[in-house]
Protein backbone atom coordinates (compact mmCIF):
# COMPACT_ATOMS: atom_id res chain seq x y z
CA UNK A 1 0.00 0.00 0.00
CA UNK A 2 1.15 3.46 -1.00
CA UNK A 3 2.25 5.95 2.05
CA UNK A 4 0.29 9.41 1.31
CA UNK A 5 3.13 11.70 1.43
CA UNK A 6 5.66 9.56 -0.85
CA UNK A 7 5.43 8.46 -4.27
CA UNK A 8 6.50 5.41 -4.89
CA UNK A 9 5.59 2.60 -2.94
CA UNK A 10 7.97 1.33 0.18
CA UNK A 11 10.00 -1.87 -0.81
CA UNK A 12 10.74 -2.84 2.62
CA UNK A 13 9.39 -6.52 3.57
CA UNK A 14 7.24 -7.24 6.45
CA UNK A 15 9.20 -9.70 9.32
CA UNK A 16 6.29 -11.97 8.96
CA UNK A 17 7.45 -12.50 4.81
CA UNK A 18 10.35 -12.75 5.46
CA UNK A 19 10.91 -15.12 8.52
CA UNK A 20 8.55 -17.73 5.91
CA UNK A 21 11.28 -17.53 3.49
CA UNK A 22 13.96 -17.97 5.73
CA UNK A 23 11.44 -20.90 7.23
CA UNK A 24 11.27 -22.43 3.91
CA UNK A 25 15.05 -22.13 2.96
CA UNK A 26 16.40 -24.04 5.88
CA UNK A 27 13.40 -26.83 5.59
CA UNK A 28 15.07 -26.76 1.92
CA UNK A 29 18.47 -27.41 2.98
CA UNK A 30 17.67 -30.25 5.82
CA UNK A 31 15.95 -31.86 2.89
CA UNK A 32 19.12 -31.59 0.93
CA UNK A 33 21.35 -32.60 3.69
CA UNK A 34 18.68 -35.53 4.59
CA UNK A 35 18.99 -36.96 0.74
CA UNK A 36 22.73 -36.71 0.69
CA UNK A 37 23.38 -38.45 3.84
CA UNK A 38 20.77 -41.43 2.61
CA UNK A 39 23.31 -41.43 -0.74
CA UNK A 40 26.60 -41.59 1.70
CA UNK A 41 27.43 -38.14 0.06
CA UNK A 42 30.52 -37.16 1.81
CA UNK A 43 32.07 -33.18 2.03
CA UNK A 44 34.63 -32.70 -0.44
CA UNK A 45 38.12 -32.72 1.42
CA UNK A 46 40.42 -29.57 0.51
CA UNK A 47 43.19 -29.79 -1.54
CA UNK A 48 46.32 -29.74 0.54
CA UNK A 49 48.43 -28.68 -2.17
CA UNK A 50 51.92 -30.20 -3.28
CA UNK A 51 54.45 -29.77 -0.06
CA UNK A 52 57.69 -28.33 0.13
CA UNK A 53 59.70 -31.26 0.44
CA UNK A 54 58.79 -33.09 -2.50
CA UNK A 55 61.56 -32.75 -5.11
CA UNK A 56 59.69 -32.09 -8.33
CA UNK A 57 57.09 -29.50 -7.22
CA UNK A 58 58.56 -26.68 -8.99
CA UNK A 59 58.08 -28.85 -12.63
CA UNK A 60 54.33 -29.96 -11.40
CA UNK A 61 53.79 -25.73 -10.83
CA UNK A 62 54.87 -25.01 -13.90
CA UNK A 63 52.50 -27.58 -15.36
CA UNK A 64 49.63 -26.52 -13.60
CA UNK A 65 50.39 -23.39 -14.32
CA UNK A 66 50.73 -23.69 -18.38
CA UNK A 67 47.22 -25.53 -18.01
CA UNK A 68 45.42 -23.02 -16.29
CA UNK A 69 46.72 -20.75 -19.21
CA UNK A 70 45.75 -22.50 -21.84
CA UNK A 71 42.18 -23.52 -20.12
CA UNK A 72 41.60 -19.43 -20.16
CA UNK A 73 42.58 -18.96 -23.49
CA UNK A 74 39.88 -21.38 -24.60
CA UNK A 75 37.34 -20.25 -22.67
CA UNK A 76 37.84 -16.47 -23.57
CA UNK A 77 37.92 -17.79 -27.62
CA UNK A 78 34.29 -19.96 -27.31
CA UNK A 79 32.86 -16.93 -25.27
CA UNK A 80 33.85 -14.54 -28.23
CA UNK A 81 31.92 -17.31 -30.85
CA UNK A 82 28.93 -17.35 -28.86
CA UNK A 83 28.58 -13.33 -29.17
CA UNK A 84 29.60 -13.37 -32.72
CA UNK A 85 26.78 -16.01 -33.42
CA UNK A 86 23.95 -14.57 -31.01
CA UNK A 87 24.63 -11.26 -33.12
CA UNK A 88 24.29 -13.40 -36.21
CA UNK A 89 20.80 -14.50 -35.49
CA UNK A 90 19.51 -11.46 -34.45
CA UNK A 91 20.79 -9.59 -37.50
CA UNK A 92 18.78 -12.27 -39.85
CA UNK A 93 15.87 -12.06 -37.65
CA UNK A 94 15.14 -8.35 -37.68
CA UNK A 95 15.62 -8.69 -41.49
CA UNK A 96 13.62 -10.91 -42.91
CA UNK A 97 12.66 -9.49 -46.07
CA UNK A 98 16.33 -9.51 -47.12
CA UNK A 99 16.59 -13.35 -48.17
CA UNK A 100 19.17 -13.15 -50.57
CA UNK A 101 20.90 -10.81 -48.96
CA UNK A 102 20.91 -13.25 -45.80
CA UNK A 103 22.30 -15.93 -47.38
CA UNK A 104 25.64 -14.09 -48.32
CA UNK A 105 25.95 -12.44 -45.11
CA UNK A 106 25.79 -16.04 -44.04
CA UNK A 107 28.41 -17.08 -46.60
CA UNK A 108 30.64 -14.15 -45.48
CA UNK A 109 30.49 -14.95 -41.80
CA UNK A 110 31.11 -18.35 -42.22
CA UNK A 111 34.33 -17.29 -44.33
CA UNK A 112 35.06 -14.72 -41.81
CA UNK A 113 34.85 -17.17 -39.22
CA UNK A 114 37.57 -19.23 -40.71
CA UNK A 115 40.01 -16.64 -41.23
CA UNK A 116 39.78 -15.78 -37.69
CA UNK A 117 40.02 -19.29 -36.31
CA UNK A 118 43.49 -19.39 -38.49
CA UNK A 119 44.20 -16.32 -37.07
CA UNK A 120 43.94 -17.42 -33.45
CA UNK A 121 45.97 -20.82 -34.69
CA UNK A 122 48.71 -18.86 -35.73
CA UNK A 123 52.15 -19.76 -34.35
CA UNK A 124 52.58 -18.52 -31.01
CA UNK A 125 56.42 -17.42 -31.98
CA UNK A 126 55.29 -14.81 -34.97
CA UNK A 127 52.85 -13.09 -32.38
CA UNK A 128 56.50 -12.65 -30.07
CA UNK A 129 57.93 -11.19 -33.14
CA UNK A 130 55.16 -8.65 -34.11
CA UNK A 131 54.94 -7.69 -29.95
CA UNK A 132 58.80 -7.43 -29.77
CA UNK A 133 59.21 -5.11 -33.08
CA UNK A 134 56.40 -2.90 -31.31
CA UNK A 135 58.52 -2.73 -27.94
CA UNK A 136 61.53 -1.77 -30.29
CA UNK A 137 59.85 0.49 -32.39
CA UNK A 138 58.29 2.60 -29.53
CA UNK A 139 61.09 2.81 -26.88
CA UNK A 140 63.96 5.41 -26.46
CA UNK A 141 65.77 3.55 -23.80
CA UNK A 142 66.04 -0.59 -24.35
CA UNK A 143 67.14 -2.42 -21.20
CA UNK A 144 68.65 -6.03 -21.88
CA UNK A 145 68.24 -7.61 -19.45
CA UNK A 146 70.89 -10.86 -18.27
CA UNK A 147 71.06 -13.57 -16.22
CA UNK A 148 74.26 -13.08 -14.10
CA UNK A 149 75.00 -16.70 -14.19
CA UNK A 150 75.24 -16.85 -17.96
CA UNK A 151 75.63 -13.41 -19.53
CA UNK A 152 76.88 -14.37 -23.08
CA UNK A 153 73.96 -17.22 -23.37
CA UNK A 154 71.44 -14.44 -22.37
CA UNK A 155 72.75 -11.94 -25.30
CA UNK A 156 70.89 -12.12 -28.70
CA UNK A 157 73.39 -10.16 -31.79
CA UNK A 158 70.32 -10.40 -33.90
CA UNK A 159 68.23 -8.06 -31.31
CA UNK A 160 71.39 -5.68 -30.65
CA UNK A 161 71.49 -5.19 -34.50
CA UNK A 162 67.97 -4.47 -35.15
CA UNK A 163 68.26 -1.76 -32.40
CA UNK A 164 71.64 -0.41 -34.06
CA UNK A 165 69.61 -0.12 -36.98
CA UNK A 166 66.56 0.93 -35.92
CA UNK A 167 68.05 5.14 -35.15
CA UNK A 168 69.34 6.43 -32.03
CA UNK A 169 68.28 4.49 -29.31
CA UNK A 170 69.94 3.92 -26.17
CA UNK A 171 70.81 0.15 -24.95
CA UNK A 172 71.59 -0.65 -21.23
CA UNK A 173 72.39 -4.43 -20.00
CA UNK A 174 70.76 -5.36 -16.37
CA UNK A 175 72.72 -7.85 -14.71
CA UNK A 176 69.96 -9.71 -13.03
CA UNK A 177 70.26 -12.27 -10.28
CA UNK A 178 73.46 -11.07 -8.91
CA UNK A 179 72.56 -12.79 -5.91
CA UNK A 180 73.04 -16.40 -7.11
CA UNK A 181 77.11 -15.83 -8.34
CA UNK A 182 79.66 -15.33 -6.01
CA UNK A 183 80.81 -11.47 -5.93
CA UNK A 184 84.48 -11.95 -7.42
CA UNK A 185 82.70 -13.43 -10.98
CA UNK A 186 79.96 -10.68 -10.61
CA UNK A 187 82.76 -8.38 -10.27
CA UNK A 188 84.50 -9.58 -13.60
CA UNK A 189 81.68 -9.30 -15.22
CA UNK A 190 80.84 -5.88 -14.79
CA UNK A 191 84.35 -4.84 -15.97
CA UNK A 192 84.03 -6.76 -19.15
CA UNK A 193 80.47 -5.71 -20.00
CA UNK A 194 81.10 -1.81 -19.32
CA UNK A 195 83.69 -1.69 -21.96
CA UNK A 196 81.21 -2.24 -24.21
CA UNK A 197 77.49 -0.94 -23.39
CA UNK A 198 76.49 0.94 -19.93
CA UNK A 199 75.76 -2.24 -17.42
CA UNK A 200 73.64 -1.77 -14.13
CA UNK A 201 74.09 -4.87 -11.26
CA UNK A 202 70.32 -5.26 -10.03
CA UNK A 203 68.22 -7.92 -7.93
CA UNK A 204 64.51 -7.83 -8.22
CA UNK A 205 62.91 -8.58 -5.25
CA UNK A 206 60.10 -11.32 -4.58
CA UNK A 207 57.06 -10.89 -3.01
CA UNK A 208 56.60 -12.85 0.32
CA UNK A 209 52.83 -12.76 0.14
CA UNK A 210 53.04 -14.58 -2.99
CA UNK A 211 54.48 -17.45 -0.93
CA UNK A 212 53.05 -20.48 0.19
CA UNK A 213 52.55 -20.44 4.49
CA UNK A 214 56.06 -21.76 6.11
CA UNK A 215 55.09 -23.79 8.93
CA UNK A 216 55.14 -22.92 12.40
CA UNK A 217 57.48 -25.07 13.40
CA UNK A 218 60.22 -24.38 10.54
CA UNK A 219 59.54 -20.69 11.94
CA UNK A 220 60.73 -21.34 15.64
CA UNK A 221 64.07 -23.78 14.45
CA UNK A 222 65.12 -20.99 11.34
CA UNK A 223 63.64 -17.07 11.16
CA UNK A 224 62.92 -16.49 7.66
CA UNK A 225 65.35 -13.91 6.19
CA UNK A 226 63.79 -10.78 4.39
CA UNK A 227 66.52 -10.46 2.27
CA UNK A 228 65.30 -12.13 -0.58
CA UNK A 229 62.65 -9.74 -0.93
CA UNK A 230 64.38 -6.56 -1.07
CA UNK A 231 65.68 -4.70 -4.47
CA UNK A 232 68.73 -4.07 -5.07
CA UNK A 233 70.39 -1.62 -8.22
CA UNK A 234 67.32 0.24 -8.15
CA UNK A 235 68.73 3.42 -6.97
CA UNK A 236 71.07 3.24 -10.11
CA UNK A 237 68.98 2.26 -12.46
CA UNK A 238 66.48 4.70 -11.15
CA UNK A 239 68.87 7.81 -11.47
CA UNK A 240 70.35 6.71 -14.61
CA UNK A 241 66.67 6.76 -16.77
CA UNK A 242 66.13 10.11 -15.31
CA UNK A 243 69.85 11.59 -15.70
CA UNK A 244 68.78 10.54 -19.84
CA UNK A 245 65.33 11.60 -19.44
CA UNK A 246 66.63 15.54 -18.23
CA UNK A 247 69.05 15.58 -21.09
CA UNK A 248 66.60 14.27 -23.48
CA UNK A 249 64.55 16.76 -23.08
CA UNK A 250 61.05 14.86 -23.31
CA UNK A 251 59.15 12.46 -21.76
CA UNK A 252 60.52 8.54 -22.84
CA UNK A 253 59.75 5.10 -23.00
CA UNK A 254 61.64 1.92 -21.83
CA UNK A 255 61.53 -0.87 -23.35
CA UNK A 256 62.42 -3.99 -21.08
CA UNK A 257 63.62 -6.97 -23.44
CA UNK A 258 65.25 -10.25 -23.08
CA UNK A 259 65.12 -14.05 -23.40
CA UNK A 260 62.59 -15.82 -21.29
CA UNK A 261 63.05 -16.61 -17.70
CA UNK A 262 65.70 -13.77 -16.92
CA UNK A 263 63.27 -11.98 -15.08
CA UNK A 264 62.32 -8.76 -17.50
CA UNK A 265 58.65 -8.56 -15.30
CA UNK A 266 60.14 -8.96 -11.77
CA UNK A 267 62.45 -5.85 -12.54
CA UNK A 268 59.46 -3.65 -13.58
CA UNK A 269 57.62 -5.06 -10.48
CA UNK A 270 60.30 -4.19 -8.25
CA UNK A 271 60.74 -0.42 -9.75
CA UNK A 272 56.97 -0.05 -9.75
CA UNK A 273 56.84 -1.53 -5.78
CA UNK A 274 53.72 -3.21 -7.23
CA UNK A 275 52.49 -6.63 -9.22
CA UNK A 276 51.75 -4.76 -12.19
CA UNK A 277 52.98 -7.19 -14.61
CA UNK A 278 52.50 -11.38 -14.73
CA UNK A 279 54.88 -13.24 -13.28
CA UNK A 280 55.75 -16.85 -12.28
CA UNK A 281 57.48 -20.19 -12.66
CA UNK A 282 56.60 -21.33 -16.15
CA UNK A 283 58.56 -19.54 -19.11
CA UNK A 284 57.48 -16.93 -21.49
CA UNK A 285 54.11 -15.88 -19.69
CA UNK A 286 54.58 -11.91 -21.17
CA UNK A 287 52.92 -12.86 -24.76
CA UNK A 288 52.14 -9.12 -25.36
CA UNK A 289 53.76 -6.04 -24.85
CA UNK A 290 52.56 -3.42 -21.56
CA UNK A 291 52.86 -0.41 -20.73
CA UNK A 292 53.57 0.47 -16.94
CA UNK A 293 53.89 4.42 -16.07
CA UNK A 294 56.80 4.89 -13.65
CA UNK A 295 56.37 8.79 -13.35
CA UNK A 296 55.13 11.19 -15.56
CA UNK A 297 58.12 11.68 -17.45
CA UNK A 298 59.34 7.31 -17.64
CA UNK A 299 56.95 4.57 -18.84
CA UNK A 300 58.21 1.27 -19.25
CA UNK A 301 56.75 -0.95 -21.61
CA UNK A 302 57.16 -5.04 -21.01
CA UNK A 303 57.41 -7.31 -23.55
CA UNK A 304 57.68 -10.69 -25.18
CA UNK A 305 60.65 -13.09 -24.51
CA UNK A 306 63.13 -13.20 -27.42
CA UNK A 307 62.49 -16.57 -30.20
CA UNK A 308 65.61 -19.09 -29.68
CA UNK A 309 66.83 -19.71 -33.10
CA UNK A 310 66.84 -23.60 -33.48
CA UNK A 311 70.18 -23.76 -34.99
CA UNK A 312 71.87 -22.89 -31.51
CA UNK A 313 72.88 -25.74 -29.43
CA UNK A 314 70.99 -28.14 -27.48
CA UNK A 315 72.32 -26.42 -24.48
CA UNK A 316 70.90 -23.27 -24.99
CA UNK A 317 67.83 -24.58 -26.63
CA UNK A 318 67.22 -25.92 -23.43
CA UNK A 319 67.87 -22.98 -20.89
CA UNK A 320 66.58 -20.38 -23.16
CA UNK A 321 63.62 -21.22 -24.91
CA UNK A 322 60.30 -20.97 -23.55
CA UNK A 323 59.01 -24.67 -24.32
CA UNK A 324 57.45 -26.53 -21.47
CA UNK A 325 59.80 -30.02 -20.18
CA UNK A 326 56.80 -31.74 -21.82
CA UNK A 327 57.45 -30.51 -25.33
CA UNK A 328 61.33 -30.58 -25.33
CA UNK A 329 62.16 -34.51 -23.92
CA UNK A 330 63.88 -34.57 -21.16
CA UNK A 331 66.64 -36.74 -21.31
CA UNK A 332 68.22 -34.46 -23.98
CA UNK A 333 67.76 -31.08 -22.46
CA UNK A 334 68.88 -32.16 -18.80
CA UNK A 335 71.81 -34.18 -20.20
CA UNK A 336 72.77 -31.17 -22.56
CA UNK A 337 72.63 -28.27 -19.27
CA UNK A 338 74.46 -31.38 -17.46
CA UNK A 339 77.35 -31.75 -19.81
CA UNK A 340 78.16 -27.72 -19.85
CA UNK A 341 78.65 -28.35 -16.02
CA UNK A 342 81.76 -28.99 -13.78
CA UNK A 343 81.23 -32.78 -12.86
CA UNK A 344 82.80 -32.39 -9.36
CA UNK A 345 80.72 -29.55 -8.28
CA UNK A 346 77.53 -31.38 -9.35
CA UNK A 347 78.26 -34.32 -7.72
CA UNK A 348 79.15 -32.27 -4.43
CA UNK A 349 75.82 -30.10 -5.14
CA UNK A 350 73.84 -32.81 -5.58
CA UNK A 351 75.26 -35.37 -3.04
CA UNK A 352 75.43 -38.43 -5.49
CA UNK A 353 78.29 -40.62 -5.96
CA UNK A 354 80.44 -40.24 -9.58
CA UNK A 355 79.28 -40.96 -12.64
CA UNK A 356 80.33 -41.93 -16.12
CA UNK A 357 77.96 -40.61 -18.21
CA UNK A 358 74.46 -38.69 -17.89
CA UNK A 359 72.00 -41.50 -17.71
CA UNK A 360 73.84 -43.01 -14.65
CA UNK A 361 73.98 -39.70 -12.82
CA UNK A 362 69.66 -38.96 -13.55
CA UNK A 363 69.55 -42.57 -11.89
CA UNK A 364 71.75 -42.04 -8.89
CA UNK A 365 69.86 -38.54 -8.60
CA UNK A 366 66.03 -40.94 -8.63
CA UNK A 367 67.93 -43.30 -5.97
CA UNK A 368 69.10 -40.47 -4.39
CA UNK A 369 65.59 -38.13 -4.16
CA UNK A 370 62.94 -41.42 -3.93
CA UNK A 371 61.75 -40.67 -7.50
CA UNK A 372 60.57 -44.65 -8.32
CA UNK A 373 58.34 -46.02 -10.70
CA UNK A 374 55.53 -48.49 -10.16
CA UNK A 375 58.16 -51.94 -10.21
CA UNK A 376 60.92 -50.38 -7.96
CA UNK A 377 62.89 -48.79 -10.66
CA UNK A 378 64.39 -45.11 -10.51
CA UNK A 379 62.54 -43.22 -12.62
CA UNK A 380 65.01 -41.16 -14.69
CA UNK A 381 62.63 -39.25 -16.79
CA UNK A 382 61.30 -37.38 -13.46
CA UNK A 383 65.28 -36.70 -11.97
CA UNK A 384 65.71 -34.86 -15.60
CA UNK A 385 62.68 -32.85 -14.91
CA UNK A 386 63.51 -31.94 -11.72
CA UNK A 387 67.53 -30.88 -12.95
CA UNK A 388 66.06 -28.83 -15.87
CA UNK A 389 63.81 -26.94 -13.64
CA UNK A 390 66.32 -26.50 -11.04
CA UNK A 391 68.79 -24.68 -13.49
CA UNK A 392 65.97 -22.76 -15.38
CA UNK A 393 64.61 -21.58 -12.03
CA UNK A 394 65.82 -18.83 -9.71
CA UNK A 395 66.95 -21.10 -6.78
CA UNK A 396 70.28 -22.67 -8.15
CA UNK A 397 73.57 -21.16 -7.78
CA UNK A 398 75.99 -21.56 -11.09
CA UNK A 399 78.65 -19.00 -12.77
CA UNK A 400 80.47 -18.58 -16.02
CA UNK A 401 83.99 -17.40 -16.21
CA UNK A 402 83.96 -14.47 -18.59
CA UNK A 403 86.27 -14.87 -22.24
CA UNK A 404 89.98 -13.70 -21.40
CA UNK A 405 90.71 -11.18 -24.19
CA UNK A 406 88.12 -8.54 -24.05
CA UNK A 407 86.63 -8.19 -28.46
CA UNK A 408 84.31 -6.06 -29.55
CA UNK A 409 80.59 -7.26 -30.92
CA UNK A 410 80.30 -7.79 -34.93
CA UNK A 411 77.83 -5.68 -34.54
CA UNK A 412 78.91 -3.23 -32.98
CA UNK A 413 82.22 -0.24 -33.44
CA UNK A 414 83.95 2.38 -31.75
CA UNK A 415 81.65 5.21 -32.92
CA UNK A 416 78.03 3.19 -32.19
CA UNK A 417 79.68 2.67 -28.46
CA UNK A 418 80.03 6.20 -27.92
CA UNK A 419 76.51 7.12 -28.87
CA UNK A 420 75.06 4.07 -26.43
CA UNK A 421 77.44 5.79 -23.72
CA UNK A 422 76.25 9.29 -24.34
CA UNK A 423 73.94 11.06 -22.36
CA UNK A 424 74.47 8.63 -19.15
CA UNK A 425 76.26 9.48 -15.84
CA UNK A 426 78.55 6.75 -16.01
CA UNK A 427 80.41 7.61 -13.15
CA UNK A 428 77.45 7.65 -10.89
CA UNK A 429 76.32 4.45 -12.33
CA UNK A 430 79.84 3.11 -10.97
CA UNK A 431 79.71 3.99 -8.00
CA UNK A 432 75.76 2.45 -7.44
CA UNK A 433 77.07 -0.53 -9.07
CA UNK A 434 80.20 -0.85 -6.42
CA UNK A 435 77.44 -0.07 -3.88
CA UNK A 436 75.16 -2.92 -4.63
CA UNK A 437 77.84 -5.43 -5.09
CA UNK A 438 79.26 -4.60 -1.38
CA UNK A 439 75.57 -5.21 -0.40
CA UNK A 440 74.36 -8.37 -2.12
CA UNK A 441 75.50 -11.49 -0.22
CA UNK A 442 76.43 -14.08 -3.39
CA UNK A 443 77.03 -17.13 -2.62
CA UNK A 444 80.57 -18.51 -2.04
CA UNK A 445 82.26 -20.13 -5.57
CA UNK A 446 82.37 -23.72 -3.58
CA UNK A 447 78.65 -23.69 -2.72
CA UNK A 448 77.98 -23.23 -6.67
CA UNK A 449 79.17 -24.83 -9.73
CA UNK A 450 80.87 -23.61 -12.78
CA UNK A 451 79.12 -23.49 -15.70
CA UNK A 452 81.08 -23.31 -19.77
CA UNK A 453 78.86 -21.12 -21.16
CA UNK A 454 78.93 -20.87 -25.24
CA UNK A 455 78.64 -17.62 -26.04
CA UNK A 456 75.94 -15.43 -27.60
CA UNK A 457 73.30 -16.78 -28.45
CA UNK A 458 71.31 -16.72 -32.01
CA UNK A 459 67.65 -15.24 -31.82
CA UNK A 460 64.96 -14.82 -34.63
CA UNK A 461 63.63 -11.25 -35.57
CA UNK A 462 61.63 -11.85 -38.84
CA UNK A 463 58.65 -13.66 -38.92
CA UNK A 464 59.34 -15.53 -42.23
CA UNK A 465 62.60 -17.21 -40.27
CA UNK A 466 59.88 -18.93 -38.27
CA UNK A 467 59.64 -22.83 -38.94
CA UNK A 468 55.94 -23.62 -38.44
CA UNK A 469 55.08 -26.02 -36.45
CA UNK A 470 53.54 -29.60 -38.16
CA UNK A 471 49.60 -29.96 -36.94
CA UNK A 472 49.02 -32.96 -34.18
CA UNK A 473 46.44 -35.58 -35.91
CA UNK A 474 43.70 -34.60 -33.38
CA UNK A 475 43.81 -30.85 -34.69
CA UNK A 476 43.55 -31.61 -38.31
CA UNK A 477 40.82 -33.99 -37.29
CA UNK A 478 38.66 -30.63 -35.13
CA UNK A 479 39.88 -28.08 -38.20
CA UNK A 480 37.92 -30.81 -41.21
CA UNK A 481 35.03 -31.05 -38.32
CA UNK A 482 34.66 -27.25 -37.79
CA UNK A 483 34.44 -26.73 -41.75
CA UNK A 484 32.13 -29.73 -42.45
CA UNK A 485 30.24 -28.13 -39.66
CA UNK A 486 30.24 -24.35 -40.64
CA UNK A 487 29.48 -25.81 -44.34
CA UNK A 488 26.25 -27.77 -43.32
CA UNK A 489 25.24 -24.69 -41.90
CA UNK A 490 25.25 -22.63 -44.91
CA UNK A 491 23.35 -25.07 -46.91
CA UNK A 492 20.91 -25.49 -44.41
CA UNK A 493 20.41 -21.36 -44.09
CA UNK A 494 19.72 -21.56 -47.95
CA UNK A 495 18.28 -24.62 -47.89
CA UNK A 496 15.21 -22.98 -45.55
CA UNK A 497 15.10 -20.26 -47.34
CA UNK A 498 14.08 -21.86 -50.90
CA UNK A 499 12.01 -24.18 -48.91
CA UNK A 500 10.66 -20.52 -47.16
CA UNK A 501 9.67 -19.44 -50.77
CA UNK A 502 8.28 -22.43 -52.23
CA UNK A 503 5.69 -23.01 -49.34
CA UNK A 504 4.56 -19.54 -48.05
CA UNK A 505 2.02 -18.03 -50.76
CA UNK A 506 2.13 -14.61 -51.97
CA UNK A 507 -0.17 -13.51 -49.76
CA UNK A 508 1.32 -14.59 -46.60
CA UNK A 509 4.06 -11.89 -47.34
CA UNK A 510 1.75 -8.88 -46.90
CA UNK A 511 2.87 -6.52 -43.92
CA UNK A 512 0.97 -7.01 -40.87
CA UNK A 513 0.03 -10.79 -41.22
CA UNK A 514 1.96 -13.25 -39.14
CA UNK A 515 3.91 -15.64 -40.76
CA UNK A 516 3.18 -19.60 -40.07
CA UNK A 517 7.11 -20.45 -38.88
CA UNK A 518 6.68 -17.44 -36.01
CA UNK A 519 3.14 -18.88 -35.26
CA UNK A 520 5.08 -22.40 -34.51
CA UNK A 521 8.16 -20.57 -32.48
CA UNK A 522 5.06 -19.56 -30.36
CA UNK A 523 3.73 -22.46 -30.09
CA UNK A 524 6.90 -24.11 -28.77
CA UNK A 525 7.77 -21.30 -26.27
CA UNK A 526 4.16 -22.00 -24.58
CA UNK A 527 5.10 -26.06 -24.17
CA UNK A 528 8.18 -25.09 -22.87
CA UNK A 529 6.64 -22.69 -20.31
CA UNK A 530 3.96 -24.98 -19.32
CA UNK A 531 5.97 -27.76 -18.59
CA UNK A 532 7.44 -25.67 -15.70
CA UNK A 533 7.01 -27.44 -12.52
CA UNK A 534 5.83 -25.17 -9.62
CA UNK A 535 5.71 -27.82 -6.82
CA UNK A 536 9.34 -28.44 -6.86
CA UNK A 537 11.20 -26.04 -4.19
CA UNK A 538 13.85 -23.53 -6.07
CA UNK A 539 15.76 -21.30 -4.22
Amino acid sequence: MKRPKLKKASKRMTCHKRYKIQKKVREHHRKLRKEAKKRGHKKPRKDPGIPNSAPFKEALLREAELRKQQLEELKQQQKLDRQKEQDKKRKLETDPADEPSNIESVEEFGQSKTKRAKLTKQNPKAVHCQELKKVIEASDVLLEVLDARDPLGCRCPQVEEVIVKSGHKKLVLILNKSDLIPKENLEKWLNYLTKELPTVVFKASTNPKDRRRISKVKVKRKAVSPKSSFCFGKEGLCKLLEGFQETYGKPIQVGVIGFPNVGKSSIINSLKRERVCNVGISMGLTRSMQAVPLDKQITILDSPSFIVSPLNSPTALALRSPASIEVVKPLEAASAILSQADARQVILKYNVPDYKNSLEFFTNLAQRRGLHQKGGSPNVERAAKLLWSEWTGASLGYYCQPPASWTLSPHFNESIVADMKGGFNLEELDKNNAHSIQVIQGPCSANSILFWSLGLTNGITEEKDIQELPKQRGERKQEETEDDKEKEKISEMSHIEETKEEALPEESSIAGEPSTRSLTILDEKTKEDDAYDFSRDFV
